[in-house]
């Protein structure tokens, strides 16, 4: 096992305020500012930290959001999709019910690729058994 780990992840916008206020109303995280200039705004995905920074030397929108996607696993990715579409979210991909679980890829304001998943059980045991396999 590896002594790393990925716990938090920058995303960087002309726009913070409204990055933060997208995903905040988009997905329900709980919103904290970290003290002492620069701060930033961070959103706390149960462990799994977002952090918006402001930044002058990135253009207003992603210019090649395919390059990565933020996966947002969630136990209601319908209610997430109508919370979207309220705040005239775009979409990349809409929800779809695939074998069970649902996907889609929302667009957030600065142009990221958001995928939002909801697992079946199923799936989940599915991958449960695998990773338990896989340690073995």
């Amino acid at each position: 096992m590896s002594g790393s780990s990925i716990g938090s992840i920058l995303l960087s916008s002309t726009n913070p305020d409204r990055l933060r206020d997208w995903y905040a109303q988009a997905f329900a995280p709980k919103v904290d500012r970290t003290p002492g200039e620069p701060g930033y705004d961070v959103l706390d995905f149960n462990g799994f930290y977002v952090m918006i920074d402001k930044r002058d030397d990135i253009g207003g929108t992603n210019k090649e959001p395919g390059r990565m996607f933020l996966n947002i696993e969630t136990d209601d990715a319908r209610a997430i999709a109508k919370r979207i579409d309220a705040l005239d979210g775009a979409w990349f991909a809409p929800l779809e019910d695939r074998g069970g679980s649902w996907f889609a890829t929302a667009i957030d304001p600065d142009g990221n690729y958001i995928q939002i998943i909801e697992f079946s059980e199923a799936a989940r045991a599915e991958m449960e058994s695998t990773m338990s396999e896989d340690k073995k």
